[in-house]
C-alpha cells in the first residue's frame, strides 16, 4: 500500500512538473509573438509618420511654369484638356480624384532620394523629377546611382539638393489639376503624374 501511495505521488510531481513546463514554454511562445507583433506595428508607424511628412511637405500646387527645354509630347494618351482618374497616391487625396490634364510632355522621369537644404529628415524615393528639373546633367538620361542637383521645388527644402537617382524611365509625364478626395481642395498645375499613374474615366 505504501509502495502504491509512493508510485502515486511521484506521478503528481512528475505531471505537475511537466505542466509546468509546458505552462513556461507556451508564455515565452506568447511573449515573443506579443514582441513581434509590437516591433511590426512599430515599424508600420514609422513608415506612415514618414509618408505622412512627405505629404505635408509636398507643394500640391504650381505656377504651372515648366523647365527650359522641356519637350511637349506629341500624341500623348490624355490629351491637354482630356480627364482622367489619378491612380497615384504621392499626396493624401491623390489617388481616385479625377484629373484635367494641363500638360503632357516626353521625358525621362527620376524617383530620387535626397536631404532637404532646410535640415529635414532625408526624403526617400521621391516621386517624380523630370530631367530637366536637375542641374547640369547634360541630354543623356541618368542612370540609379548617379548624382545630381535639384532645381525643382515640389517640396520644401528641396530646390538645391544633391539628389541620388533611385530608378529612371522615359515615358510621358503630365501637369494636372484635381480635386482632393479627403479636403475637396482644388490642386491646379500639380507636377507630375506619369502615364501608367493614369486611367481613363469610365464612360
Amino acid at each position: 500500500m505504501n509502495m502504491k501511495k509512493w508510485m502515486f505521488s511521484l506521478m503528481v510531481i512528475l505531471l505537475a512538473t511537466v505542466f509546468a513546463a509546458c505552462g513556461t514554454d507556451q508564455e515565452n511562445e506568447q511573449d515573443k509573438e506579443n514582441t513581434d507583433t509590437n516591433q511590426q506595428q512599430e515599424e508600420k508607424n514609422q513608415e506612415n509618420n514618414s509618408n505622412d511628412a512627405e505629404d505635408k511637405d509636398m507643394m500640391h500646387s504650381s505656377s504651372g511654369e515648366v523647365p527650359d527645354g522641356l519637350k511637349e509630347a506629341e500624341n500623348p494618351k490624355f490629351p491637354v484638356d482630356s480627364k482622367a482618374i489619378i491612380e497615384a497616391s504621392h499626396m493624401e487625396g491623390m489617388k481616385g480624384a479625377e484629373a484635367t490634364i494641363k500638360g503632357a510632355y516626353d521625358t525621362t522621369v527620376y524617383s530620387v532620394t535626397y536631404t532637404p537644404t532646410n535640415g529635414g529628415e532625408k526624403v526617400k524615393n521621391h516621386k517624380w523629377v523630370i530631367h530637366e528639373e536637375l542641374k547640369d546633367v547634360g541630354k543623356e538620361p541618368l542612370k540609379p546611382g548617379d548624382e545630381a542637383t535639384i532645381q525643382a521645388s515640389h517640396m520644401k527644402g528641396m530646390d538645391g539638393a544633391k539628389a541620388t537617382i533611385d530608378s529612371a524611365e522615359q515615358t510621358t509625364v503630365y501637369m494636372v489639376d484635381y480635386t482632393s478626395t479627403t479636403t475637396d481642395e482644388e490642386v491646379t498645375n500639380h507636377k507630375w503624374v506619369t502615364e501608367d499613374e493614369l486611367s481613363s474615366v469610365e464612360q
